[in-house]
């Protein structure tokens, strides 16, 4: 960010935050454009520095007005003494290599709480490429993918994958399983419904004295007209005929 900062001519403001001296009387138009342009440049590098940080480091300095603010809160934030510096090193990199993908939890969030660590590990200055990213994802990720990831091993070249190629893969599968579930669901529903119609049916036919037809003997006392007893209920197990 630094060398960016410098190549955009905007490295000044954040190291000194000085305003441009103020205009003599009469300026001309040349200066009055190139003093605005100079005032303009702590809103460009606060700009650019806000768009380099992850989301939770945003939130910590949001409420800081000049690009200097900012700088000043990142480096005492993340750039204290070395050996502090490097047992936060020591502590992100053993938290990267533990990660693991819940078994409920959504590929786009696990990759996002992936890439919070490894921000921190670049902005301790620690260098993480994408392709050892891309491995992490693929032996984290839970069993219910490993059909998924055989299938990418085989069908592409993983050191060429990035990040949002893998991501986008999983999601795509992620989908699948959810709509093929929610149709399972559906349809358990739906037979369900049917059962327990036919079953509603079935016993008002045979609640007592509603059914009109011929009985077949009961199995307790043999009686074909037996209709004062809950003739569905005759093949329970605490059946008791009361006649």
């Amino acid at each position: 960010m630094k060398t960016y900062l410098k190549s955009q001519g905007l490295w000044k403001v954040v190291e000194t935050d000085e305003d441009p001296p103020a205009l003599r009387a009469n300026p001309t138009v040349a200066q009055l454009r190139n003093y605005e342009e100079e005032l303009l440049k702590k809103d460009k590098a606060l700009t650019c520095l806000h768009s380099g940080l992850a989301d939770q480091i945003f939130i910590s300095i949001m409420d800081l007005e000049t690009p200097k603010a900012v700088w000043d809160k990142i480096q005492d934030t993340y750039e204290s003494s070395d050996r502090v510096k490097a047992v936060r090193l020591l502590t992100l990199r053993r938290e990267f290599e533990l990660l693991k993908m819940n078994d409920d939890e959504l590929i786009k969030d696990y990759s996002s709480r992936i890439m919070d660590v490894v921000n921190q590990i670049r902005l301790h200055g620690d260098k993480i490429s994408d392709q050892k990213i891309v491995e992490k994802i693929m032996i984290s990720v839970p069993q219910k993918f490993e059909a998924k990831i055989s299938a990418i091993e085989e069908s592409c070249d993983v050191s060429m994958l990035t990040i949002s190629e893998l991501t986008s893969k999983l999601q795509a599968q992620e989908q699948r399983a959810s709509m093929r579930s929610e149709e399972k669901v559906e349809g358990a529903f739906q037979a369900s419904f049917k059962n327990n119609k036919a079953e509603n049916s079935r016993q008002n036919t045979y609640k007592k004295g509603n059914y009109k037809g011929t009985f077949p003997p009961c199995k307790v006392c043999q009686n074909k007209n037996h209709q004062e007893v809950d003739f569905w209920l005759k093949d329970k197990p605490d059946f008791k005929c009361n006649l």
